[in-house]
């Protein structure tokens, strides 16, 4: 009998929580949700955006993300309208209150960065970035 292959969805899960390791602290010390940062990170990134755009972007199933968009509407972090060509489009952006919590948590995420960075390398980052990258773009 063969040994099984290495498990590629496994490792990538398990380098997730050790990159996610540096990160959690931060997050747990604003109240903040992994979910939540990725909603205000990339919704400071692209600004305005769709919910399903969002949703797919930041990994969150739909259900989910109503659920979660609604604590970040509850705590004014993000809006949400309807588009006026259709209703049953809906939009999302940070408030005035989701940008400042952006900044205030940039300083603490760079500092993740460079630990990071300071263990792995900058060079090795950014082809494991650059490789991941690419496997996203593989379809089934």
């Amino acid at each position: 009998m063969t040994a099984p292959r290495p498990s590629l969805t496994l490792t990538l899960l398990q380098a997730r929580e050790a990159a996610m390791g540096f990160f959690r602290p931060s997050l747990n010390e604003r109240g903040l949700t992994e979910q939540q940062w990725r909603i205000i990170r990339i919704l400071r990134q692209n600004g305005e955006m769709e919910i399903f755009q969002l949703a797919q972007q930041a990994c969150i199933l739909k259900p989910s993300m109503t659920g979660v968009l609604s604590r970040m509407e509850r705590d004014g972090v993000v809006s949400r309208r309807k588009s006026e060509q259709d209703q049953r489009r809906v939009h999302v952006e940070l408030t005035t209150k989701g940008q400042q919590c952006y900044v205030a948590m940039s300083e603490d995420m760079e500092d993740n960065y460079q630990k990071i960075l300071a263990q792995f390398g900058s060079e090795k980052l950014q082809q494991l970035l650059e490789l991941l990258n690419e496997l996203k773009q593989i379809k089934p």
